[in-house]
């Protein structure tokens, strides 16, 4: 197929052709703005270290599920109410760990922020949990055609908007000191497992303390053990992250780990669990 004709301007700069900027042919230079602009951005802004949250943009709080549940006709959306009721406490519990980690952000003066997907659900949550108590809230949106809108939590400096996933998940990574994964679908599993492989192989982030919340959720989709029994992973594997079932025992886990890399302590991702669990016994 020929390349789709453009029509610049007589005298006009390429960079100024929005016909041009958006043809194939202009494609990489997209892609270096995406590389490029973040980072200007989040200079200016002093953020050098994230906490990330991932998770669904469908889930509701459970306040939320109740009022449209009230006077609701539609027997399709009665049931996907229904279901989506099953983890509307994640909405809460993520509000509230980021509530929480934010006014232990505060405190530090490191450059910290909370960081999310900047769109519904869970994202929102993060984002919500951080303006609640004034910490620096991002959000990196996706443009998708249904499902993703920017939440009314973000900073206006930091809700930036991206074209291209692999991108996106190299801002996700780049400044990330600690990760949360709450319940979500394939597109939670695509950032998180690429989170994980990356840190497995040892090519990024080996100090990065991961919480994976809600057990109950997360066992029942995945049988976590059957990936080490089949030998498509190690068992130390499972180490790289901890199940979480309680705001608490999140934020005591990724503060303590936090703490004592700020301090010089070289802790590694395999060890954060065990020493954690040893602490509790």
């Amino acid at each position: 197929m020929a390349p789709k004709k453009i029509h610049p301007a007589p005298g006009q700069m390429a960079y100024h052709n929005a016909e041009f900027m958006e043809s194939d042919a202009a494609r990489t230079i997209r892609f270096l703005s995406e590389f490029l602009q973040p980072d200007q951005i989040f200079k200016q802004e002093d953020i050098k270290n994230t906490i990330v949250f991932f998770g669904s943009a469908r889930t509701l709080p459970p306040d939320e599920i109740k009022k449209r549940r009230k006077g609701c006709k539609n027997k399709a959306e009665l049931k996907r109410l229904d279901r989506l009721s099953k983890v509307a406490e994640s909405y809460n519990s993520a509000r509230e760990l980021a509530s929480r980690l934010g006014k232990w952000i505060n405190k530090q003066h490191q450059g910290y922020a909370i960081m999310t997907g900047g769109g519904p659900g869970i994202m929102e949550a993060g984002n919500r949990g951080a303006t609640d108590v004034g910490t620096p809230s991002i959000g990196l949106n996706i443009k998708l055609p249904f499902e993703q809108h920017c939440n009314p939590y973000l900073d206006d400096a930091l809700n930036l908007q991206f074209r291209y996933f692999f991108i996106r998940k190299y801002w996700f990574l780049r400044m990330a000191r600690a990760l949360v994964i709450f319940p979500g679908g394939f597109g939670t599993l695509d950032e998180a497992f690429e989170m994980l492989t990356l840190i497995q192989t040892d090519k990024y982030a080996q100090q990065m303390p991961v919480v994976i919340f809600d057990s109950k959720f997360w066992k029942t989709a995945l049988n976590w053990e059957f990936f080490a029994e089949t030998g498509m992973i190690n068992p130390e594997d499972l180490k790289l992250f901890k199940f979480c079932d309680t705001v608490d025992e999140a934020y005591d886990f990724i503060t303590d780990a936090l703490t004592k890399q700020s301090e010089g302590q070289v802790t590694f991702a395999r060890t954060h669990v065990e020493e954690f669990e040893s602490k509790k016994k």
